[in-house]
């Protein structure tokens, strides 16, 4: 995620980091060597071209606008909620830990907590495709028996079941039992929230109709701004083509935000805070440091 200070006038006009341009720089310079072809064929072989009205593009520009702001909106949303379930994730596991005072077993206990954060790390790599038991295998006890195809959920199966024990041998009450089970519940309803937004993407068939309608309206506009703009031509195919495509790479990286794209959630910084709070109420000290931003870039 980029956390840019509040840019100035020169910071707006000059800043790449954290800018969609590296991404599209090509297309646009594309679509520009293409309108400045136009427009030397128009100024230099008349009788080879043939003037088009701006009407059209007027029209469908304003119908590619409301669509684009639809599909951004859809994917912007993806990623608050991806946030959210992420900040309820933090909020569950403070929860979880304040409310584990009540077991008198201090290295149960500590097992309890560090499997939360075997649950932070698996679900975070669960999201990015990568292996969730070698991501979990530092927090977990030997002993804790974990499913292989779930790891994150053969976790918090794990955890339940142990807070089920001790409220059957009378060492925590069942009321306690039942506010830490709640907390359990969150969790699994988090992972849950987590794998629908990266296991439903926008429908293929909508994005497609976007991304080739955004080309053919580039590629045919400077058809029409060629006679009447000469040589501004380029500049104002350039200006619209980066718009469009940027908003379009924007949504692409929104779509699915639990990657490794400069826009997307602080994952790693998200399951350090998790780290944290349970350390810190281990009495672990030092503390591993929270993750800052580098290079504006918080990870």
């Amino acid at each position: 995620m980029i956390v840019h200070p509040r840019p100035d006038v020169l910071r707006v006009l000059f800043t790449l980091k954290g800018s969609i341009i590296k991404r599209i720089a090509l297309r646009c310079l594309m679509v520009t060597v293409l309108a400045a072809l136009i427009v030397l064929v128009e100024r230099h072989f008349p009788a080879f071209f043939y003037p088009v009205s701006a009407t059209p593009f007027t029209l469908l520009g304003l119908s590619l606008s409301i669509f684009m702001s639809f599909r951004n909106n859809a994917c912007y949303d993806r990623w608050w909620e991806g946030r959210k379930a992420w900040g309820t994730l933090i909020i569950e596991t403070r929860s979880f830990i304040r409310q584990s005072v009540a077991i008198a077993d201090a290295p149960l206990r500590a097992e309890l907590l560090r499997s939360l954060c075997a649950f932070a790390h698996g679900l975070n790599a669960r999201l990015r495709n990568e292996c969730e038991s070698n991501a979990t295998r530092a927090w977990l006890s030997q002993a804790a028996p974990v499913a292989a195809h779930n790891v994150c959920n053969g976790i918090l199966d794990s955890i339940g079941s142990q807070c089920s024990q001790l409220a059957q041998q009378g060492q925590i009450s069942e009321w306690r039992y039942t506010l830490l089970e709640q907390r359990l519940a969150g969790l699994t309803q988090v992972q849950a929230t987590c794998e629908r937004i990266k296991g439903s993407p926008l429908p293929f068939p909508y994005t497609l109709l976007l991304h080739r309608t955004i080309y053919i309206f580039c590629l045919l506009l400077p058809f029409a701004l060629a006679e009447p703009l000469g040589w501004l031509a380029p500049l104002f195919t350039t200006l619209v083509s980066y718009t469009f495509f940027g908003l379009d790479a924007i949504g692409n990286e929104l779509e699915d935000p639990f990657g490794r794209d400069e826009n997307d959630l602080p994952m790693d910084a998200l399951v350090r805070t998790v780290e944290r709070d349970v350390l810190a109420a281990l009495g672990v000290e030092p503390l591993p440091p929270a993750l800052l931003p580098i290079d504006y870039v918080l990870s």
